[in-house]
């Protein structure tokens, strides 16, 4: 497949993965990488604590049995990306990737070759959820009549609110039977705003000129997306800290920014 490519437009996916100390990305992305971190030193430590957090629900998730997972909006693949830690703890299980991202696609069908019978991609967007259920790979790997996992991790906050992302998640937790399972991350600029605005603006003038620029919500916009769901404990809670096994080494003052939670339905 070819890829058109806009290498000097800073993309969200390759700048997390220029964060992470990947390869996949261009000039641009690790321009936009290198401001953030000059904004905040901590931006690579809070990119490497996510790809924990997402472990850490994966895991839990798996150790209550569930063995289907449909991850939206998976960005770049990285070390440790669910499928493996899903088939490591529940031998058999099925994932689903979706990315409306066709350089995220490409190399996500390139990793997952070796195992096209239980993991496949599907190139959508989390704004057409009908489309990601009813796509000829989603069915084939997904049932819904058996308990599901849904992770929506590091990307509703790319999404604006005219475009409804609230009532694209309630499309996926509306489909899935009881039993099931919501993995979300989100940011917000609550407390970032208040203590150092400054720096706040600097940061989303970054994103603003990527090619996906970010809509921070606040905490009580953030609970909104578990709304008929049971919060699994600590409930919402900073990603560094979300059973984290040690204390984070996270400020006070970002304890905030990026929350995170993991909800059962009922």
């Amino acid at each position: 497949m070819q890829l058109n490519l806009d290498t000097g437009v800073p993309n969200i996916a390759r700048i997390y993965d220029a964060m992470l100390g990947g390869k996949d990305n261009f000039a641009a992305d690790r321009e936009a990488a290198a401001r953030l971190t000059e904004v905040e030193p901590l931006s690579p430590l809070y990119a490497r604590n996510h790809r924990e957090y997402i472990g850490r629900a994966v895991r839990l998730v798996a150790g209550l049995g569930i063995r289907q997972f449909l991850d939206v909006g998976t960005g770049l693949p990285t070390m440790e990306n669910v499928h493996q830690i899903a088939h490591r703890h529940t031998p058999g299980s099925r994932v689903v990737y979706v990315d409306n991202d066709p350089t995220v696609c490409a190399h996500a069908r390139a990793l997952l070759t070796d195992d096209p019978g239980a993991v496949a991609v599907v190139p959508e967007d989390l704004r057409h959820p009908e489309r990601i259920l009813a796509h000829h790979e989603t069915r084939r790997l997904i049932d819904l009549d058996e308990p599901l996992c849904v992770l929506v991790t590091g990307v509703l906050h790319f999404i604006p609110d005219d475009d409804d992302p609230h009532a694209a998640v309630r499309v996926l937790t509306d489909a899935m039977c009881p039993g099931s399972h919501l993995v979300i991350s989100h940011i917000t600029d609550e407390e970032v705003r208040r203590t150092r605005p400054e720096d706040n603006r600097l940061g989303m003038d970054v994103y603003a000129k990527s090619n996906a620029p970010m809509h921070p919500r606040t905490r009580r916009d953030i609970e909104r997306f578990f709304e008929g769901m049971e919060l699994v404990e600590p409930g919402l809670a900073c990603i560094s800290e979300w059973h984290a096994p040690k204390p984070s080494r996270i400020r006070e003052d970002l304890r905030n920014v990026w929350l995170a939670a993991v909800a059962r339905k009922p």
